[in-house]
This record gives C-alpha cells, structure tokens and sequence, in this order.
C-alpha cells in the first residue's frame, strides 16, 4: 500500500504540481510581454505599475486568444488580437486610475 501512495504522488502528484508551476510562470511571462506591448500601444502616461501591466496583458492574451481560436483566424491574427486586448485593457486600467492622480498635491517641505 505505501508503494502504490508513493508511485501515486511520484507520477501524478508531483508533474502536476511542476505543470501548475510552469503555468504560472508562463502566464506571468505572456503578461509582462503583452502587457509591455499594450503600454507601447496607448498613448500617453499609464499610471499602473507592474503587476497591472502583467495582469492587463494576461488578461488581453487569455480573452484573444480564446477569441482567435474560435474565430479560426491563424495564429499571426490571434497574436494581433492578443494585442490589442492587451492595448484596451491597459487603456481601461488607466484611465480608471488617472483620475486619482488629479488633484493631488504634493506637501510642502516646512522650511
């Protein structure tokens, strides 16, 4: 019974384990490319930092690419969907936090 629990977390637990990983660590990849790509695109100022860049990029990769996959429209044509996505995302993440830095004012130095 222990060797069939070990042959089970040997074969099964684990790759699964390093899969989720690797899927993560793709993910994050894919984000900070897209995303990057998405903040080339919008002009202007974004005022989001990183972790918004990551995540406006996965989220425009994940949606275009579901959408040029169903759509059937090659792989070059998902790739520009994917982008611009990212491009929307990036814009709509921004402008929802461009208004925050309206009116702010920096204090003062006493002296």
């Amino acid at each position: 019974m222990a060797v069939f629990a070990l042959l089970v977390v040997v074969f099964v637990i684990l790759p699964f384990i390093g899969w989720a990983i690797g899927l993560v660590i793709w993910t994050a990849v894919v984000g900070i490319f897209f995303g990057a790509l998405g903040r080339l695109i919008v002009p202007g100022r974004q005022p989001i930092g990183i972790l918004a860049t990551i995540a406006c990029g996965w989220i425009g990769s994940l949606v275009g690419g579901v959408i040029g996959r169903s759509a059937h429209i090659g792989h070059f044509a998902t790739v520009l969907v994917e982008v611009g996505l990212s491009a929307v995302s990036v814009a709509i993440w921004s402008g929802t936090h461009r208004g925050q830095l309206v009116g702010r004012r920096r204090p003062s130095l006493p002296g």
